[in-house]
């Protein structure tokens, strides 16, 4: 007896009659997920699957995509479902109880699942209990993610790991969280009614008005600013779901400070500082989309850094500007460039802040030469994957420190658990 391949139950799925509904449902899971899907794109995937026919799987799966994802950061997520979907049904629904949110036990909880997994697979489920029939009522859920304990659950999520409606949530927290409060001080003065420091030119200018006979002091004080804030956001493939939530809290700084730069970078730099001051973060993180090139492609950390330094250091890196680098510092080139660029960035500022996903792991450890490279020259290493670590970013920002952010943790961790030691003495 023949081996039958996966193409020859897709053929049997059309002369059935149900190929149309499987890429129907395909689809609507698609959508459900988070994917800009529309009526004409499933006609045209139709349409198209039956004019090349199925020879192969790699066919199939080229007629799918190219007629269904729009955008370059869906890819990711289409190849995940592609993968779960067109198999045979007993494994999907295998995969789809490891990758929903209450796992088996036999399920490995150390093993980090793919971006995208969560909603996905909560697609999957939701459009199979859409099919039942109209007789059968549906079973009542508690939605305890409003209760104590659910909102403490939800502010230590990780964000690859959320549904599309828990992102949606998370992005109006960002939105709504207490923006920080760091002001530093200018050269140039304004005037003040507290005796503070008294402004001559003021002080002769309102005695003129009296002929010189009545002399009233008038005071100056320093000018207090919020400091220029940039940052350096990586849009690799395994940055893209942080960065793209991140984008959403520099949106709301963006829309209370004027001076915030943005700039995104993989394999090469982009300023996307205009697209990040429209109104709207929805059209905004659209624009930024469209602007750049790279989008979940490779990083050169070393080699954008190295332009951000010559063209743009002196622009935007004035008056004690803070940099918010978000990377995870898995460099592919040569370390040497990127530690030489690191340490011309750190000198250039007046705080450098990483921010790495990576730090998520409990068992997390400085041994990649790109990390080895970067930690040095930064003065707080943060992790940013849910709400309570960007809560955390905002009280840093505010004038908060924390021991908790300190790098020489991860360089030097037995000296730095004797000086934690020894400070608890």
């Amino acid at each position: 007896m023949t081996a039958r391949s996966p193409a020859d139950g897709l053929y049997q799925h059309r002369a059935s009659g149900r190929f149309a509904d499987n890429i129907v449902f395909f689809s609507r899971a698609l959508r459900r997920a988070g994917m800009r899907i529309g009526p004409g794109a499933i006609a045209d995937a139709i349409e198209a699957v039956g004019a090349i026919g199925i020879g192969s799987r790699r066919e199939f799966y080229a007629a799918l995509q190219c007629t269904l994802v729009k955008r370059h950061e869906d890819q990711a997520l289409f190849d995940e479902a592609f993968r779960l979907f067109w198999r045979k049904r007993d494994l999907v629904r295998k995969m789809i109880a490891l990758l929903s949110p209450v796992a088996p036990a036999r399920a490995s909880e150390n093993q980090p699942r793919r971006a995208g997994a969560a909603r996905l697979g909560e697609a999957l489920l939701s459009g199979r209990h859409d099919d039942r029939p109209p007789g059968e009522k549906q079973a009542i859920e508690i939605d305890a993610r409003y209760t104590a304990s659910g909102r403490e659950l939800f502010r230590k999520a990780d964000f690859a790991q959320m549904t599309a409606a828990e992102i949606g949530e998370a992005r109006r927290a960002i939105s709504s969280l207490l923006l920080p409060l760091d002001r530093v001080r200018t050269r140039r003065f304004r005037p003040s009614h507290r005796p503070a420091r008294i402004d001559p030119r003021a002080t002769m200018r309102d005695a003129m008005r009296f002929g010189g006979e009545l002399i009233l002091p008038r005071f100056r004080e320093p000018r207090l600013v919020h400091p220029p804030l940039v940052a350096l956001a990586d849009i690799s493939g395994s940055m893209t779901q942080y960065t793209r939530v991140f984008l959403h809290f520099l949106h709301a700084l963006t829309e209370q400070r004027h001076r915030v730069q943005t700039f995104l970078f993989g394999t090469r730099l982009t300023n996307v500082t205009r697209q990040m001051r429209n109104r709207d973060p929805d059209e905004a993180l659209d624009e930024c989309v469209a602007a750049v090139k790279d989008w979940s492609g490779g990083t050169r950390i070393g080699e954008t850094l190295h332009e951000f330094n010559r063209r743009w250091s002196r622009r935007v890196q004035g008056q004690g500007a803070i940099v918010l680098l978000i990377t995870d510092g898995l460099e592919r080139d040569d370390a040497v460039q990127l530690e030489i660029e690191m340490d011309r960035l750190h000198r250039s500022c007046r705080r450098l802040i990483w921010l790495n996903p990576l730090l998520r792991f409990e068992g997390f450890e400085a041994r990649a030469r790109g990390v080895r490279a970067m930690l040095p020259h930064v003065d707080e290493f943060r992790t940013v994957h849910n709400l309570e670590s960007v809560a955390e970013l905002v009280k840093s920002l505010s004038g908060e420190a924390s021991r908790d952010a300190d790098p020489r943790r991860f360089l030097h961790p037995q000296r730095a658990a004797d000086e934690a030691h020894d400070n608890v003495g």
